[in-house]
């Protein structure tokens, strides 16, 4: 959901990832060329909100790419069109695709849904991926399907790396009730904080897990989400990290996708304040070396390659309807630690992804949260549909399992709680 870029960085230090998505003016361009897949399967069309200059397009361009190197298909089987909005301009799209012989088409926004969900009713022989949707599973379509990694996975260990510098700055002295004492709550919490788009469950389940892994290394934090009201939005995405720089965030991630944030605690930083940017997507070490500590990233190539194998084998329309893997598959991981990252946070990071991906760490196990005081049980339900009643029922055994396709839930989070230590309040 978003796009959009900053001039400051290359393609690969571009932005983040997510799965909305801002738009910009729609323009497109395609390949027609035949090709030997071309005249057995047809061809696959990719519908992008942004292009190779904004980072969560280029984040799918790369995966799609290299799961086509993968499987050895040729670059004339895949048509592109860039720039597509959220509009009706997503549905021509997608019918142009198909009038050029595209039998997979995918979308990589979330606000594209609508218009692939609309264009797939009315083509029931070709297969129509919308990344990041909700609304696969209850379209009835048999071509219709949906895509979500397991982010929220990636985001816990880009909190423990947060955490990890945290606790040296405690060790040292550098964050104190003398040194520091706009850092601390009046209960005596470490304020940390998080810049995020738009209250949704994709954002919620991302920020909690990045406050998890936080507080597994350092207790007692207090984190304070501010909005943007956009997925991409330079300006606001700076002045939101310098207001909670302001309020004494000492760590401060991002659910949005500029370097907006980024590089305002670069500034931060440089002028004394101890305060350390956690990003998403990719690498944040161009516009802030000295701040960024790492990015909760994704690997897009794992999905595509799953399903682009499907489409080669003939078997498009078998595509899980609902997909999301995290680390067991490296679907999610963090980018290069930087420099100022506390020693030892490389072997912790180590120990933790190995630990998820056993399934001996469980980035939501109840028994380290608490919603209002209470902690969630096997009757803490899920209202999908928002019409009053729960859908899902995702705890079992301690456990919130988010995006748990294995039980036929949906693959986009649904973690859509504000737990206790969160201080989140939306205005817009």
């Amino acid at each position: 959901m978003k796009k959009l870029l900053t001039t400051a960085l290359s393609v690969l230090t571009a932005l983040s990832l997510t799965a909305c998505s801002s738009s910009t003016p729609a323009s497109t361009d395609t390949d027609n060329t035949d090709s030997e897949a071309a005249a057995t399967n047809g061809k696959i069309g990719v519908i992008l909100v942004g292009d190779e200059n904004e980072g969560y397009t280029a984040a799918h361009m790369e995966g799609i790419k290299k799961a086509a190197e993968n499987l050895g298909i040729s670059s004339d089987d895949i048509m592109w069109k860039y720039m597509i909005e959220e509009n009706q301009a997503c549905a021509d799209a997608a019918e142009d695709l198909v009038d050029q012989g595209a039998t997979l088409v995918v979308s990589n926004s979330y606000g594209h849904q609508t218009y692939m969900q609309q264009v797939a009713a009315n083509y029931p022989d070709v297969t129509f991926i919308s990344m990041t949707g909700d609304t696969a599973a209850g379209s009835g379509l048999k071509n219709f399907k949906n895509a979500f990694n397991q982010t929220y996975q990636s985001r816990y260990v880009s909190g423990v790396v947060g955490g990890m510098k945290l606790a040296e700055l405690l060790e040292n002295g550098e964050v104190s009730p003398e040194a520091t004492p706009d850092a601390y709550t009046a209960d005596g919490d470490i304020k940390i904080g998080y810049v995020g788009a738009f209250p949704y469950a994709e954002v919620v389940s991302g920020f909690t897990a990045f406050y998890l892994g936080v507080k597994s290394i350092v207790p007692n934090v207090h984190m304070i989400v501010e909005y943007t009201s956009s997925w991409a939005n330079q300006v606001a995405e700076g002045t939101t990290a310098e207001k909670l720089i302001a309020d004494g965030c000492v760590i401060i991630s991002q659910h949005a996708d500029t370097t907006g944030a980024p590089s305002a605690i670069q500034a931060a930083n440089e002028s004394g304040k101890p305060v350390y940017s956690i990003g998403y997507n990719v690498s944040m070490l161009e516009v802030a070396p000295k701040a960024a500590l790492t990015s909760a990233s994704n690997d897009w190539s794992v999905y595509y390659t799953y399903a682009f194998q499907q489409w080669l084998d003939g078997k498009a329309m078998d595509i899980v309807t609902d997909w999301s893997e995290g680390y067991e598959t490296g679907a999610v991981n963090v980018t290069a630690l930087g420099d100022s990252c506390a020693a030892g946070t490389d072997a912790k990071v180590a120990e933790v992804e190995a630990a998820i991906k056993n399934g001996t760490l469980n980035v939501f196990d109840t028994t380290t949260f608490t919603v209002g005081g209470e902690a969630m049980t096997e009757e803490t339900g899920c209202d999908l549909d928002f019409d009053g009643t729960a859908d899902i029922f995702p705890v079992k055994d301690g456990v919130f399992y988010e995006s748990n396709t294995k039980d036929g839930f949906r693959s986009a989070p649904y973690f859509g709680f504000i737990i206790d230590g969160i201080e989140s309040n939306y205005n817009g």
